[in-house]
């Protein structure tokens, strides 16, 4: 059974950093290109970034390009997104993916 579990969110202020991490477990995690989506609130939920599967290979929305960088650990069956220089835009639930699971979610605030 697929699990993936993220962790790492909270308030952070304008400028600020965060690192998400995802454990996944209950497949070959090493074999499988992995996704960060978002849902800002009162908004769709919306692509944020790629990994193929041993990592050589990202790919950002726009809105993140140059401040976020996905990355993973296959030994360690874990998936993270750096987050620089956060914007209150990026205010979300943070979500890893892996086909059609998604984890339960990480909160996201950028606030002062």
């Amino acid at each position: 059974q697929v699990q993936l579990v993220e962790s790492g969110g909270g308030l952070v202020q304008p400028g600020g950093s965060l690192r998400l991490s995802c454990a996944a477990s209950g497949f070959t995690f090493s074999t499988y290109p992995m996704s960060w989506l978002r849902k800002p609130p009162g908004k769709e939920l919306e692509w944020v970034s790629d990994i193929n599967s041993n990592g050589t290979r990202t790919y950002y929305a726009d809105s993140v390009k140059g401040r976020f960088t996905i990355s993973r650990d296959n030994a360690k069956n874990t998936l993270y997104l750096q987050m620089n220089s956060l914007k209150s835009d990026d205010t979300a639930v943070y979500y890893c993916q892996k086909g059609g699971t998604l984890g339960q979610g990480t909160q996201v605030t950028v606030s002062s």
